[in-house]
Order: structure tokens, then sequence, then C-alpha cells
């Protein structure tokens, strides 16, 4: 259950249009390090975690995913409002409007659409607390690409938001695996008894 509040997690006022950037921040919105598969995978992965400690991270950084996807979607619509069909086309964002206007779809900055191929789920908790300790240093990485490619303070700031919330995500997923690691030596958990053929 969540309580939706009616504001961004950080503040997003673009005055200027700049297509260009739309074109490459919508990475962060469908792309395969973004914002909405982040927010899949771990509100996915967290119904196999098996300490309440795990369920809760997953829960509670999924669930801060889909205010990031707010927040990315604000920016991209504020560098595409007062755009010019000129200035759109310019920045090769024609096939874009050709298909979406300036509403707001997922797709990557190479214009492909998002798929649930970004995401994994494989119902074992190490595995899956791997991939999220991954996902959120290739996401990272990624806001740092969009900050060196940005001039504009109003862009970069929230962009700088966005990259150090992926730092603390990275450390929080990092904590869950110890409990989980440290559950899982548990010696009476996930005794098997050995097949047959090893009798």
């Amino acid at each position: 259950m969540w309580a939706y509040e009616k504001f961004l997690q950080y503040p997003v006022k673009i005055k200027n249009p700049n297509p260009e950037m739309a074109k490459i921040i919508i990475t962060q919105y469908g792309g395969p390090d973004g914002e909405l598969a982040a927010s899949l995978r771990y509100l996915s992965q967290r119904f196999t975690m098996i300490t309440g400690e795990a369920i809760a991270t997953l829960n509670d950084i999924g669930t801060e995913e889909l205010a990031h996807l707010e927040m990315v979607g604000s920016m991209v619509h504020q560098l595409m409002k007062g755009a010019s069909i000129e200035e759109i086309e310019k920045a090769g964002m024609g096939p874009y409007y050709s298909d979406h206007g300036r509403g707001i779809y997922p797709a990557s900055a190479s214009g492909s659409p998002f798929t649930a191929a970004y995401i994994q789920s494989k119902g074992d908790p190490i595995v899956d607390l791997t991939e999220d300790l991954a996902a959120e240093q290739k996401a990272r990485a990624t806001y740092e690409y969009l900050i060196n490619q940005a001039d504009d303070p109003d862009v970069i700031e929230p962009l700088k938001f966005l990259r150090e919330r992926e730092i603390v995500h990275y450390q929080r997923f990092g904590e869950a695996l110890r409990i989980v690691q440290d559950l899982l030596q548990e010696p009476h958990l996930f005794v098997m008894p050995k097949p047959d053929f090893l009798k």
C-alpha cells in the first residue's frame, strides 16, 4: 500500500526547452538502466525475499524508483514543452514526435521502446540482490553521463539528486545482501536431503 504525495521528490523547474537533452534523458524513463525497469525489478523481486529487511528494502526502493520515474518524465516534458517543430527535428526527435508528439513514452535514448527483457527476477535472493547492486551502479553511471552532457543548471541539479539516490540504493542493497547471506549461513536453514544418487 502506498500513499501518493502530490509533489516531486526533488523539484524540476526547467525554463529553457532543449529537445536534444530530452532525447537522451528519456533513457532514464524507459531505457535499459532506467527508473521504470528498476521499479518493476525490485517490486517483483520482493515476493521471494527471505528476510523482512530485504522485502522492505525492495519495496521501499521500488516505490522510490516510481518517484524518480515521475521526475524524469517531468524533465523530458519540460525540455520538450516549448520547443518548436524545427528544434525537435534538428535534435533528432522527429521520429519520436511523429509517434508520440510531446507525450512521454518509455524508450531508450536510441529510441528502443521499453521491454520487460530489461529486468530479471530469478527467485533466488542472492542472485536478485546481486543484480540489484549492479543495476544501481549502471543507473549511477548513466546519470553521470547525462550530467557530463548537460550545461543547464536546471537540468544538472535534478540529475545530481538522482545520481546520489542511486548511491544510497546501492548501499541499502549491500546491507540487505549481507543480512540474507548471514541468514543463509545458519545451519538449520535450507538443509536438503541428499538425492538418491549421492547416497
